[in-house]
């Protein structure tokens, strides 16, 4: 998950679109404030980092990320519309990764964000999944629902994988018959139903980003 911080909604939007439809997941904040609250459930596999913000600036917040023990190691790349070299030392001084001027191609954000990411070491495995608090690792077959782990059985775990690996796509009791239990399988869809309320009440917290699409079937929300 990749967090940017911008007080400009058209910028932040405009970045995160991007990385969502460029094989990351990526979330946008307007500050400081709804930035650390965030950081009480997750905490993301990088962040980018306006420097020129109301209230606390990019340099402040840096401050306190670097300074707490759970933020200390995200990757940070700032960005500034300044574009001066004293802002760029400060904030390289102070612990961040890399530093991007404004105006930068939206691109060339992406080709930033990779190579920070090889840089720290940071790259999500391919079987790792996550959106909405959960993570799943597809080879260990680990699932974990904001920090708690959860025991699935077979089929949960499949509805689940499928979920995460297209959110906001809209699955029909069909489909999920066929993907799941085979499409050989000639049980009611009703079993579909079942197996989707146990598998929201085991996910506890995270359960509502499991919609049910009615008269069609479910999906899981599209992250933002």
């Amino acid at each position: 998950m990749i967090w940017i911080v911008d007080d400009d909604s058209t910028i932040r939007d405009i970045q995160v679109y991007t990385l969502n439809t460029t094989g990351f997941e990526a979330k946008g904040f307007s500050g400081g404030a709804p930035m650390f609250e965030a950081l009480k459930t997750e905490i993301p596999e990088l962040i980018v980092l306006d420097i020129m913000m109301p209230g606390d600036d990019g340099i402040t917040i840096l401050k306190k990320l670097r300074s707490s023990p759970s933020t200390k190691d995200i990757p940070i790349i700032m960005a500034t519309a300044k574009g001066t070299e004293m802002d760029m030392i400060t904030g390289l001084d102070l612990g961040a990764d890399d530093y991007l001027a404004k105006p930068f191609g939206i691109m060339t954000l992406v080709s930033r964000i990779k190579a920070v990411l090889r840089r720290c070491g940071k790259q999500k495995p391919d079987t790792l999944l996550s959106a909405h608090g959960i993570v799943m690792d597809t080879e260990s077959r680990e699932v974990r629902a904001y920090g708690e782990d959860v025991e699935l059985t077979k089929k949960e775990f499949a509805i689940l994988r499928l979920f995460l690996r297209s959110p906001g796509k809209v699955y029909t009791r069909e489909a999920l018959m066929n993907e799941v239990w085979g499409a050989e399988y000639c049980g009611e869809s009703r079993t579909v139903d079942m197996h989707i309320k146990t598998l929201r009440q085991k996910l506890g917290a995270a359960s509502g980003c499991i919609k049910t699409v009615v008269g069609i079937g479910y999906r899981m929300e599209a992250t933002q």
